[in-house]
């Protein structure tokens, strides 16, 4: 059976590849991916052979990998963060009764929010969920329910793809969402460029927020009303010094 790997390359450096996403890669013949994305693996594996798409070429460029691994080629799938979350897992399999001599592995990775948290302490340590701000694929009407039901839960929030060039608003909208249900108290955080070069955290709270300086390569971290500033660090408490010992 032929082989393609979605592999998740997390966050961004060479640290960031998980024991099996460097197996994976190792494997096979050709690396494919948003350009982006692909460059990041080039600089561990100069002599692999590549291909490429730009922004907005996902289902061309999920097919050419599925021609390749058809045709014989071991291939890898490369994403950012994991390759199931926002990523090209989930189109590949979509795409596969057409390809039906591939065999597609999903490689897991370390999604931003994830490694974003980490950069900012512990603000993900009760229950949250992930949303992202772009209307590209998903109605922007869509989006507004779930940020009104996420505030009106009091969930954790990490928000994907918080403003960009062509969505400036949206941020600004999401937080005015939000303080419905929030304070405007409420403690926030928000990593750019995680585990790549110029990486920068910034704590803020939600009342502040829009007007930070964010954009497409930033990771935005909202809190519940537990969450707390210690020091340089965000953390939500789980409620363990609550316990009776």
């Amino acid at each position: 059976m032929n082989k393609l790997y979605a592999v998740g390359l997390g966050p961004g450096g060479e640290e960031f590849f998980t024991g099996q996403a460097r197996a994976a890669i190792e494997k096979s013949d050709i690396v494919c991916g948003y350009t982006v994305y692909v460059d990041l693996v080039k600089e561990v594996y100069p002599d692999k052979e590549y291909f490429t798409t730009s922004m907005r070429q996902e289902i061309d460029r999920c097919r050419k990998a599925l021609e390749l691994a058809e045709s014989g080629k071991t291939v890898a799938m490369v994403c950012s963060g994991d390759s199931g979350v926002y990523g090209m897992a989930g189109l590949l399999i979509q795409l596969k009764d057409e390809y039906k001599d591939v065999d597609i592995e999903v490689i897991c990775g370390v999604t931003a929010a994830l490694s974003g948290s980490a950069v900012l302490g512990a603000p993900l340590g009760h229950d949250f969920c992930t949303i992202s701000l772009s209307d590209l694929l998903t109605p922007w009407e869509v989006i507004e329910k779930r940020l009104e039901c996420a505030g009106e839960a009091d969930f954790l929030i990490a928000l994907y793809n918080p403003r960009s060039h062509k969505r400036v608003e949206h941020l600004n909208k999401a937080c005015d969402i939000l303080m419905k249900y929030k304070s405007p108290d409420t403690v926030c955080g928000h990593v750019k460029n995680i585990g790549r070069e110029g990486q920068e955290k910034h704590i803020v709270l939600l009342k502040d927020l829009a007007n930070e300086p964010i954009d497409m390569f930033t990771t935005v971290f909202i809190g519940n009303k537990e969450t707390k500033i210690y020091g340089d660090d965000i953390v939500t408490p789980r409620g363990y010094e609550k316990k009776e010992l």
